[in-house]
């Protein structure tokens, strides 16, 4: 798994932000959206002034694809794979969802124990390689991650906690505002329609997911992008639509940061 930061070295460290991309395998969008990310990340350094006073003061760090062995299965034998490619012994079915496999209400509330469901919630808790990964990763950098951004496909929606369970957020209200404020800066560009709020009310209740993990972990603002679009092309989003789909998504995302940048503690 490749894991990419960016950010201009001070010396020091540096507070952080932490973006992951293709977490569920056939959502190609996403992974398109971080290698986008990164390219203008890098090459607008010294002539975006936001950008480059973002990474002057933080780092990202980019998981371009998440769900690495899913994702090379959508282009080799079945584009509408979701899972990851793990095996069980005893089991004829292959893989978990990873979204469901991260300790945040483990396999309750819309995750599924069998093995042969999309919405598989793996054998344990981080049973599923990429998720433990990323886990271990973020535990330890906890004391500098301050943001969390997954991005997924697709309903065009800009989710927060909880998803595990229908209890607002402590922080739900400045959650909301700054969701509405980057959707509505995402609309801005090419009209693209958000709606924003807790996941479990939003679109639909699911334990186990890696924006409630990231929260309870302690990072404040975690926030998970569900982009382009609402149904009619669904995960087929034709090559037409990855251009503008990254632009708009990219203004949201500074957004975000910009807040992040703003109220660091």
């Amino acid at each position: 798994m490749h894991l990419l930061k960016i950010g201009r070295r001070t010396g020091s460290t540096k507070p952080a932000i932490f973006m992951d991309c293709g977490i569920h395998a056939r959502e190609w969008i996403s992974p398109a959206f971080c290698q986008w990310f990164i390219n203008k990340a890098v090459s607008t350094y010294g002539t975006d002034s936001q950008m480059t006073s973002l990474l002057d003061t933080m780092d990202i760090f980019v998981l371009p694809v998440f769900n690495i062995d899913g994702y090379e299965h959508t282009w080799k034998i079945d584009r509408m794979w979701r899972k990851t490619r793990s095996r069980r012994n005893g089991s004829p079915c292959v893989g978990a969802d990873p979204n469901r496999n991260f300790d945040a209400g483990w396999c309750t509330l819309g995750a599924s124990s069998n093995p042969c469901s999309d919405t598989y919630c793996g054998a344990s808790v981080e049973s599923e390689i990429e998720v433990r990964n990323v886990a271990d990763f973020i535990r330890k950098n906890k004391s500098v991650i301050k943001a969390y951004l997954t991005i997924h496909s697709y309903s065009q929606l800009l989710l927060f906690p909880y998803s595990y369970k229908y209890d607002l957020a402590a922080d739900h209200n400045e959650l909301l505002q700054v969701a509405e404020g980057a959707a509505e800066t995402l609309r801005s560009l090419y009209g693209t329609r958000y709606t924003s709020g807790p996941g479990a009310t939003t679109i639909y209740p699911a334990a186990g997911g890696s924006d409630d993990w990231a929260y309870d972990l302690g990072v404040k603002y975690s926030y998970t992008f569900e982009l382009r679009d609402t149904g009619r092309y669904g995960f087929l989003l034709p090559e037409s639509q990855i251009q503008p789909t990254c632009e708009e998504t990219m203004l949201a995302v500074k957004y975000i940061a910009a807040h992040v940048l703003k109220n660091l503690v």
